[in-house]
């Protein structure tokens, strides 16, 4: 199982957990978790005016091996206006726009969308229960 929580945050709200989301799906191969605006297709979704964020943002997608993958899909721009860096434990790294990222099997983190134009982000953690 996957479990992901997701908190949005402004510089005014920081430190914030208050409108925290959660969603979770079995670790059977194709099932899907996505974030982003579009609430009839994102089991976690961002204020509608969060535009640095995309209609469909991030898909975390189920393996053959039960094993879990997240992808910052390309949205209709060409450059993104955010910035996207998955984080576990001491291991960080940006994941590219348009790309994908194993997760850690058994591990938990986070996936942290920054907007590039003001304080604000998109922080959603992710345990995998084996």
């Amino acid at each position: 199982m996957l479990e992901l929580t997701m908190a949005t945050v402004a510089e005014a709200e920081a430190g914030a957990t208050a409108g925290m989301l959660m969603a979770e799906a079995p670790s059977e191969p194709g099932a899907v978790l996505r974030v982003g605006r579009d609430k009839s297709v994102c089991r976690l979704s961002t204020p509608d005016d969060w535009l640095f964020v995309s209609r469909v943002h991030l898909e975390f997608l189920c393996g053959p091996e039960g094993t879990w993958q997240v992808t910052w899909l390309r949205g209709s721009q060409p450059d993104p206006s955010s910035e996207v860096r998955l984080v576990s434990g001491e291991y960080a790294q940006p994941l590219t726009y348009g790309g994908t990222v194993a997760l850690p099997r058994g591990g938990s983190g986070e996936i942290i969308v920054q907007d590039r134009t003001a304080p604000r982000s998109v922080n959603v953690g992710f345990y995998h229960e084996v």
